[in-house]
């Protein structure tokens, strides 16, 4: 009779709501690797490295306030155009980026799922990190535009600064939630990531991200308001260019128990496809 003792079992998940949350944490360290991967594949064999996580946001403001500012002459709420764009343009694409490489969790991690075990959700949390790593990169960038602008221009902070993280975390909430959603299906219908591959770069206008919100009206305006990024948006431009108190309370309420909701219908999701996702993946 065998007396062997083993320290780990690998069973598939019994409850749609078991995140296995300190086994993650033992697997900290693996997060950590895969962060430092994702940034040496990225910007492996480039003339500028990581220098482009600066470069991409500013070649795109640049962009867009020449189009959107000058030649379309949309109007920013008589704040400066470069710093509008900017600051929109930080925050969506946190949000975009998350949401846009959890999408592929499972199509691109096949090869390494079906040769060794770790928790699945490492994944998107390593996405998640690497993204905000960025994020916090081009925030540095952006402060110090801000503060010459605050010098120039005389734009003030206000106290809605305060709730910076909790836009911050919304975006996070989003991104994870509606990445692994379409992860989940895209385990058994492969076609909706050709869709998102066409969609996703279009999803910035459904957001206030290149206009203010105060220049849509009727139904758009009343659609961008059910849209919960336009919280977040708005809220996270206004703590940075509007003197004034908090921006209306019932959009941010809207936005978080949105978060919440999408993030863990998400989670069930993930824990359900993550049972059989090695047959149709």
């Amino acid at each position: 009779m065998s007396t062997e003792k083993w320290t780990t079992i690998i069973k598939p998940q019994e409850r749609l709501f078991d995140l296995k949350l300190k086994e993650t944490w033992r697997y900290r360290d693996l997060i950590a690797m895969f962060v430092k991967r994702n940034f040496s594949t990225i910007y492996k064999q480039t003339i500028l490295g990581p220098l482009w996580v600066l470069i991409t946001p500013l070649i795109t403001t640049l962009i867009q306030t020449l189009v959107f500012g000058n030649i379309a002459e949309i109007g920013t709420n008589g704040t400066p155009q470069f710093l509008f764009y900017m600051c929109g343009t930080l925050i969506w694409t946190f949000f975009q980026s998350s949401f846009s490489e959890i999408c592929n969790t499972f199509a691109d991690n096949a090869y390494i799922f079906g040769k060794v075990y770790f928790p699945r959700l490492v994944m998107p949390i390593t996405t998640m990190f690497s993204n905000l790593i960025q994020f916090t990169i081009r925030f540095l960038m952006f402060a110090g535009f801000w503060v010459y602008y605050m010098i120039v221009s005389g734009i003030r902070p206000n106290i809605s600064l305060l709730l910076v993280p909790v836009y911050l975390l919304c975006s996070a909430l989003m991104g994870i939630g509606f990445g692994i959603i379409i992860s989940s299906l895209t385990t058994k219908y492969k076609d909706l990531q050709m869709v998102v591959k066409v969609l996703i770069g279009y999803l910035i206008y459904l957001a206030p991200v290149v206009y203010p919100l105060s220049e849509t009206h009727g139904r758009i305006r009343t659609f961008m308001l059910c849209n919960p990024m336009t919280s977040v948006v708005e809220g996270f431009r206004y703590a940075f260019l509007t003197s004034g108190d908090f921006p209306p309370v019932g959009s941010l309420i809207y936005t978080i128990a949105f978060s919440i909701v999408i993030f863990c219908i998400g989670m069930v999701m993930f824990n359900r496809a993550e049972r059989t996702f090695m047959d149709t993946v």
